[in-house]
């Protein structure tokens, strides 16, 4: 796994929301042993610390220093930290009233779909992944089970999102040049530097003289096209999509035709047109008609879920519903601007 945190595979949906719901059942005091506490649930300083553990392994992983505690760097960390927690909790009661339920099988069989993934379906590999990131097992089975939670909340939010044909059609009608095809042509080219203007007098002569026959030949010895001198000069080009000068040649040309030599900023070039101009056309809308369904959903449920942020945030904010122990509150506040009711520090 390439410099993969594990941590980062596990991570939550969570991370296209900025805040979750209140939980029910009234409101939960702060405890000696909580930095947090949402409606009726808490985030005690044992998750944090073992978030914040984690955070420096991946920190030493990447060899980078870990912020010192009492740093901004630090208190900055740590208020992320304290958020994420609040916004896990939170997401694991909106899933219970919205009737989602997380079964243990589901956790192993994602479990399982990591290992394969990732470790080649090798165990030790995996538990030693865990070590490395600071992660027991029972730990790493809690955020697959809110990966899992945050990915049905996901589904539930925006499961009635519906694209019609008529909008298909619209959106197609609305971006029909972005389904244009450019007119097309297949040349090959030979380049040298723009100090061989004699070479390249040479190379169209001999060219010239054989009618282009040894063109593949010339390519690969002299060409300096890293692109297309191995396979003797051979492009497939649009038109606008090379520099002007040689744009202007490669479409003026016969089928066969030699150019002479042309000046770019890259060099000298000689062209040879392979075959006819394709004349440009559009992508009808039954090749583009799914491709353009699927981004249109999603953006209707990017819509959807965002608007579903802000309710659940402004839920979440209502006066008393949340509150941080001193040396706990992140900054800046979570709920400043949200109906004007920032979060209390006890």
């Amino acid at each position: 796994m390439k410099r993969h945190s594990l941590l980062v595979v596990l991570s939550l949906l969570v991370v296209l929301v900025l805040a979750a719901c209140g939980g029910g059942g009234g409101n939960a005091s702060l405890g000696s042993g909580d930095v947090a506490t949402v409606g009726s649930l808490k985030v005690s300083k044992a998750q944090l610390v073992a978030l914040l553990n984690r955070a420096q392994k991946s920190y030493q992983a990447d060899k980078r220093p870990f912020p010192k505690p009492g740093t901004s760097q630090y208190n900055q960390l740590q208020g992320q930290a304290v958020s994420f927690l609040l916004q896990r909790a939170e997401f694991e009661q909106k899933a219970k009233d919205l009737g989602i339920n997380i079964s243990d099988k589901q956790v192993d069989d994602r479990i399982q779909t990591l290992k394969k993934q990732f470790y080649g379906g090798n165990d030790k590999k995996y538990e030693d992944a865990l070590k490395k990131q600071g992660l027991t097992d029972d730990q790493a089975k809690d955020e697959v089970r809110a990966q899992l939670i945050s990915e049905a909340l996901y589904k539930k939010v925006t499961s009635s999102v519906h694209v019609t044909t008529a909008q298909i059609a619209a959106y197609y009608n609305q971006n029909k040049a972005a389904y244009q095809q450019k007119a097309s042509r297949d040349v090959r080219h030979i380049l040298v530097n723009a100090n061989q203007k004699a070479l390249a007098d040479r190379l169209y002569a001999e060219l010239a003289a054989n009618n282009g026959k040894n063109f593949a030949a010339l390519a690969k010895k002299y060409s300096k096209d890293p692109g297309s001198a191995s396979k003797g000069g051979k492009l497939t080009i649009t038109r606008g999509q090379t520099v002007p000068p040689f744009d202007k040649t490669a479409f003026s040309l016969k089928t066969g035709q030699l150019s002479q030599p042309v000046k770019t900023q890259f060099g000298w070039h000689i062209i040879q047109a392979l075959s006819p101009i394709k004349a440009p056309a559009s992508t009808p809308l039954s090749r583009v008609k799914s491709s353009i369904q699927q981004q249109l959903e999603q953006k209707k449920k990017n819509e959807l879920m965002t608007k579903w942020v802000d309710d659940t945030k402004k839920q979440f904010c209502k006066p008393g519903k949340i509150s941080f122990a001193a040396g706990y509150k992140p900054s800046p506040d979570p709920c400043l601007g949200v109906a004007g009711t920032p979060t209390t520090t006890t």
